[in-house]
């Protein structure tokens, strides 16, 4: 039984699928979603660089000979060995298992800030990134088609909350999209947009050291998006920004990438947490007791494990897309292993440096200590991301969208109604806004009038 979909659950159903037949083991996957999602496409699905189904796998064609249930974890009971699973439609119901693989991954961190839950929006899932798409080119339709000053202004102010490597690459791909779709507006000029970044840190990118990530620094000021460091988030009702240092503004897009904490379902089991929520892990990924006994029949790996960093002593694995898939496929190896009677092995990756996107054409990266900026750095960050995306049909595709972007422009069309396309109907159907002063024409019986 494996929970969650994600980087671990996909990479580990699919290792070991390909380690044991279908005789020797039945694999079951567990999301509420089904499909994977490669996060760091995210900013270019929403800047239009990427067709968004491109960075999502199907787990039902990819994973063969793995069951998958399309369901939501709500309770895990590992002394019974049972879990209890709750579909989008009726009810819920248990499933029991041999062995469990925790791969439940992690959720936006929020923080109790007035406002936040009505006006921001995340971005951690493709979903997300296609309604900040939609939601960014709608606003530059309204404020090219209204007078108000003030309303025009808070339309075209967008603020992202979080330096680190979800916000910089968010918001500079957000930033590269609209100002290069703002020609087509008569009305609006680059000088029009206002883009802020709000990071509680003393610099941004910490990963990439304080030369670089300084360096992504200088480069996103220079094209004029506010960097407001050591500042923090502290109301924003009705879309009205207060900082902690007291820069106030109105805006009308509020973006949340302020870091991530482990799935709170695993508050409602009885496997062993850390302070932080995780999972207690070993080094073999292993589900293990505070004292460091191994509980059977349980495994961990990604966001929600706490698994000791063997290459940094004294240090955990970060949540990083590095680490979630070198640990999905070495839990698949070494669950095949204990099942078939062999010892599991540590795991251990030291990481070979950081990339990171600026824009097209742009980025920043640091690769077995080498730094590289600009379009070479960009260049790696895509090759890297490309050969750790699975599946040959998807790299085809990644790689098509790119070869086509070369010669042609962005999409501009906003299909803000995707997200209520009811909308129309249910005016018609109440006698709404789009159905004033229109008159109810005779019965004539059925058919199509000429």
């Amino acid at each position: 039984m494996i929970l969650g979909g994600g980087y671990v659950g996909f990479y580990t159903a699919l290792r070991l699928r390909r380690r044991m037949g279908k005789r020797e083991a039945a694999i079951v996957i567990v999301d509420p979603r089904s499909y994977m999602t490669y996060q760091p496409f995210l900013p270019e699905a929403a800047a239009g660089s990427l067709e968004p189904r491109h960075v999502v796998v199907s787990h039902r064609r990819e994973l063969k000979g793995v069951d998958t249930l399309t369901g939501r974890v709500e309770e895990i009971r590992h002394a019974e060995r049972t879990v209890r699973i709750a579909p989008a439609e009726g009810l819920a119901y248990e499933i029991t298992y041999d062995h469990l693989v925790v791969a439940l991954g992690s959720v936006a961190r929020t923080l109790p800030i007035p406002g936040l839950a009505d006006e921001a929006i995340g971005f951690k899932q493709v979903e997300e990134a296609i309604a900040l798409r939609n939601h960014v080119l709608t606003k530059l339709d309204q404020a090219a088609s209204t007078w108000d000053p003030v309303a025009r202004r808070r339309m075209l102010t967008f603020t992202f909350v979080g330096g680190g490597f979800a916000g910089i690459e968010a918001i500079a791909e957000v930033e590269d999209m609209a100002r290069d779709v703002v020609r087509y507006y008569d009305s609006i000029s680059p000088e029009d947009l206002r883009f802020v970044m709000i990071e509680g840190s003393a610099r941004i990118l910490p990963e990439l050291g304080e030369e670089m990530g300084g360096y992504a620094l200088e480069q996103l000021r220079r094209r004029g998006i506010e960097v407001h460091l050591s500042t923090f988030l502290s109301s924003c009702v009705d879309g009205h920004v207060v900082t902690s240092t007291g820069v106030e503004f109105d805006s009308g897009t509020i973006v949340w990438t302020a870091g991530v904490r482990a799935n709170p379902v695993l508050a409602s089991s009885d496997l062993p947490l850390d302070p932080m929520g995780r999972v207690n892990a070993l080094p073999t990924l292993q589900v293990a007791t505070e004292d460091g006994q191994v509980v059977d029949g349980a495994w961990t790996a990604g966001d929600c494990a706490a698994v000791p960093d063997l290459a940094n002593p004294g240090q955990f694995c970060s949540p990083s897309a590095q680490h979630a898939v070198r640990q999905a496929r070495h839990l698949g190896d070494n669950l095949a292993r204990h099942l078939r009677s062999a010892e599991p092995e540590d795991y251990r990756h030291k990481h070979v440096g950081t990339v990171a996107s600026l824009g097209l054409g742009k980025g920043v990266a640091q690769v077995y200590g080498v730094k590289l900026r600009g379009w070479p750095a960009w260049f790696m960050h895509r090759t890297y991301h490309m050969a750790q995306m699975p599946t040959l049909n998807r790299k085809v595709r990644i790689v098509l969208d790119w070869t086509l972007a070369l010669f042609f422009r962005r999409e501009l069309v906003a299909l803000g109604r995707l997200h209520d396309p009811r909308a129309d109907f249910r005016d018609a159907s109440s006698g709404g806004p789009h159905a004033k002063g229109t008159r109810k024409p005779a019965d004539k019986g059925v058919g199509t009038p000429v």
